[in-house]
Formats: C-alpha cells, structure tokens, sequence
C-alpha cells in the first residue's frame, strides 16, 4: 500500500512542448526526444527537475480507462517567469491547488500497477476526489529512465469530497 503525502502546491509556471496523444497511440517518446535536445535554450529555469504533466478533459474517466481518449502531454521545466519563451516552445501554468504525492520507484513501463492503485483503491477510499487540474509527475535527480531504480513522484489534483 502507498500513503501519499497530502502537499499544496503553489502556482508553477513551466516552459516546455506538448503533444495530444491517447494511450493507444502514446506519443510520449516523441515529446521527450524533441524536448531534451532544446531545454537548454530556456535561461530561467528553476533547478533542473524535469516536469511531465497531462491535462485530461473534464470527461475522461480514470475509473473506465478508454486507452482511446486524447489527452495533452507536455515535457517541460520549471521557470522563474514567462519573459524568455524559446521559439517553438510554450508556457503552462500549473494552478494552485492541493495535491497527493505519491513516490514511485521503479521502471516507468511498470507504473501502470501505481496508477490503477491510486485512482481504483486509493481515491475511492480516501476522504478526496479528483479535482480538474493538470497531473503531473516529477522527474528529479533520482529519476533513470527504464531502470528499476528510478524514483519519481507522481502529483495527483485532488479536493476533498
């Protein structure tokens, strides 16, 4: 079982690219591999985690997962203000809003296991809901991509019920 910790979280603004993908058609890859080379160019960034946030319409449904419905998915960092936006990149506003913190350690393709823990057990037993902001995971100094030892943490918007 994992107990998130329950954090509010200021407003974030981020710089970075997007993509509209679906699951059955997840397009992450691309997104990062045109994102990695470039995010160098943005001058005001703030420490050097890396942010992978999906914006989900108001009707997807988490609890009768359709791998078919379109979603955002943005590669971005996190930046002091939007006055030096890189051509070809975009802003993102992350609101204000209160969040579960879940710590996921462990190769990303086996993440699935966490995410259905969190929205089919923990949500539906916990006293919150999902609330409608960005989700988005934290990709920190700990983070390795496909390896089992990697660590990041993933931020889920939640209000009380």
């Amino acid at each position: 079982m994992i107990i998130p910790e329950i954090k509010n979280l200021s407003a974030k603004y981020l710089i970075g690219n997007h993509l509209e993908m679906c699951m059955a058609s997840n397009r992450t890859i691309e997104l990062w591999k045109n994102f990695m080379p470039r995010r160098k160019e943005i001058k005001n960034s703030i420490g050097v985690d890396l942010f992978s946030v999906q914006i989900y319409d108001t009707k997807f449904n988490f609890l009768h997962f359709d791998i078919n419905a379109n979603f955002e998915k943005w590669a971005a960092v996190e930046v002091a203000d939007f006055t030096n936006v890189p051509d070809g990149m975009q802003t993102l506003i992350l609101p204000q809003g209160l969040y579960a913190v879940f710590l996921y350690k462990g190769a990303a393709e086996e993440g699935e296991k966490t995410f259905r823990y969190i929205f089919e057990t923990w949500i539906p037993n916990s006293i919150y809901q999902l609330d409608n902001r960005p989700h988005f995971e934290i990709l920190g100094s700990k983070y390795k991509h496909k390896d089992p030892d990697s660590e990041e943490e993933i931020w889920i918007p939640v209000k009380h019920k």
